[in-house]
């Protein structure tokens, strides 16, 4: 892995924001990948997954050009916006989109006058002109079977078979993406690009600058739907019996073994001076309760500033939200040590607070940091949420 240290250093040198990105993606280490490295959004967060071995196969100039490659498929949402496409074919598009504008890739990079067209396309564009309108197909494959095809393609000219592409970076692993609402990993990559371009400085690559201002636009997406697909993404999976399956091994005299989705959540109000707004905790609060009524949940309600101030604790069953009166000021490393001794350990973390305090320097557990119109987010890991 420290060849993937010393590339980000160099990208931190000559492209600041793409450096700054990586250091924000959680990363693991894949040494079964046939590919160096790959980038996916598994449970919601942005995952650089690495090859150390394959790695090395790549010289300097190639690992920061794959770097790049990765940081882009996430600034596009390429992992998300696969849909019912192919998964073959919308792999190569991908790359088609994203290629032309990096230099040092692999010989092999797939690029879009291979199949003569023209560079600047989005995938969805290269995909209308590649993929026949009815090469469904099975979707694990290439999308094209043994039959003879038109000597001319989709682009109206002779063409290599586009079946025959392969990417540069690993993309088997964006099938952990499918867990993940569009919307849901939309506001987790602009949190990224924040975080990215105050790292930065505010530069900002120009082959990349169209698509991070539209990012950073104001979202119109209500925040209460956001936090509704975070809540949901970060259910763990249970088992229950279920008679309306049959067991694999016992037959008809064992009931079968259904998925259950459970959700174990800690939420954190900030009751410092400066969130002493009583529409947007009621309203906060009654969107907690919306949560526990949709599922199977249970939620651990903490009231913080300098201190855990008081502990609640309601589920699906027990639905009641309560206000309660602080002041102060704020600390919010408190409420992380908590989470640390809960038994089991929540899935998450809701913080409804204005961000201005000490925090943890790191975290393992996924966090959503609803701030407040004029808040700040305090640390760079966790996804920002901002009520308006």
């Amino acid at each position: 892995m420290n060849l993937l240290e010393n590339t980000i250093i160099q990208l931190l040198r000559e492209k600041p924001f793409y450096g700054h990105f990586l250091l924000n993606l959680r990363r693991r280490e894949n040494n079964r990948s046939d590919q160096a490295a790959g980038v996916t959004i598994c449970d919601g967060i942005p995952t650089l997954s690495i090859n150390p071995a394959l790695l090395g196969q790549h010289n300097s100039m190639e690992r920061q050009a794959l770097m790049e490659h990765l940081v882009k498929h996430i600034l596009h949402l390429h992992p998300l916006r696969r849909k019912e496409r192919n998964r073959h074919d919308w792999d190569i598009v991908c790359d088609l989109a994203i290629n032309p504008t990096i230099n040092g890739l692999p010989q092999n990079a797939a690029m879009p006058e291979t199949y003569g067209l023209d560079p600047g396309m989005a995938a969805e564009e290269y995909y209308a002109l590649l993929v026949p309108p009815l090469d469904t197909g099975n979707l694990e494959g290439s999308g094209y079977g043994d039959g003879e095809c038109d000597e001319r393609g989709a682009a109206g000219q002779s063409q290599p078979d586009l079946r025959d592409a392969a990417t540069v970076d690993d993309h088997a692993i964006w099938n952990e993406s499918d867990s993940t609402p569009l919307l849901l990993g939309e506001e987790m990559v602009r949190s990224l690009t924040r975080d990215s371009l105050k790292g930065s400085d505010g530069e900002v690559p120009a082959d990349v600058r169209t698509v991070v201002d539209l990012l950073l636009r104001p979202p119109t997406i209500p925040w209460r739907q956001i936090l509704r697909q975070f809540a949901a993404t970060a259910g763990r999976t249970g088992h229950r019996s279920s008679w309306l399956r049959e067991h694999r091994r016992f037959s008809h005299i064992t009931p079968g073994v259904r998925k259950q989705r459970r959700l174990n959540l800690l939420v954190a109000i900030d009751v410092s001076d400066s969130t002493n707004i009583a529409e947007m905790r009621e309203s906060f609060a009654a969107e907690l309760l919306q949560i526990a009524r949709g599922r199977n949940t249970t939620i651990t309600l903490l009231y913080a500033n300098s201190r855990i101030q008081r502990i609640e604790a309601f589920n699906s069953s027990s639905c009641q939200a309560r206000c309660y009166e602080g002041g102060g000021f704020t600390d919010l490393r408190p409420v992380f040590e908590y989470a640390k001794s809960m038994h089991p350990l929540p899935a998450a973390v809701i913080y409804l607070t204005d961000g201005i305090g000490p925090a943890p320097e790191e975290m393992e557990f996924p966090t959503l940091w609803v701030l407040t119109a004029d808040g700040e987010k305090p640390v760079p890991w966790g996804v920002e949420l901002r009520l308006a």
